[in-house]
């Protein structure tokens, strides 16, 4: 697998959904340098990373979904939870001595680009009319801010 590259097609115009994507993106092309370079340890640490914050993400995704009254959040959310158990079962996997670094890559690869330019892209123009709206009836940062601060430490 070669690196990922970023496309302009996955943009959501949703500034800051955008910016943790690209940050799983760098993840899993620092899970394939550390695979590259036979580091299991750092392997280990990228993969319990990309875990951890990509929780954090489907967690501040469906809240702004939430939010925005999105109609097919509950839909959204099943497949955040299938995605989740999924990647667990890699981790439990690779924790147990297998090496899935490879297929876990290709999945993941696989299944972000997808996710984004379907699922992701649904729920976009609902929650940057949301925002939009909000930001005009707020100050600046409000909500946005405090979620961002709760999920991303």
């Amino acid at each position: 697998m070669a690196l990922l590259i970023w496309q302009d097609d996955l943009d959501t115009g949703i500034g800051v959904i955008d910016q943790q994507h690209r940050r799983i993106v760098e993840m899993i092309n620092t899970l394939h340098q550390t695979q590259q370079q036979g580091q299991r340890l750092a392997v280990g640490d990228v993969i319990a990373e990309l875990v951890d914050y990509t929780l954090s993400h489907f967690a501040f995704e469906e809240e702004l979904m939430e939010e925005a009254g999105y109609p097919f959040c509950a839909a959204h959310k099943r497949v955040h939870e299938v995605f989740t158990r999924r990647v667990s079962e890699y981790r439990l996997r690779f924790e147990a001595g297998e090496d899935v670094t490879e297929e876990l890559k290709q999945m993941l690869a696989r299944w972000l680009f997808n996710h984004i330019r379907s699922d992701d892209k649904a729920y976009s123009d609902s929650v940057r009319r949301h925002l939009d709206q909000f930001s005009r009836h707020h100050q600046q940062g409000g909500w946005l801010a405090r979620t961002m601060a709760r999920l991303f430490r």
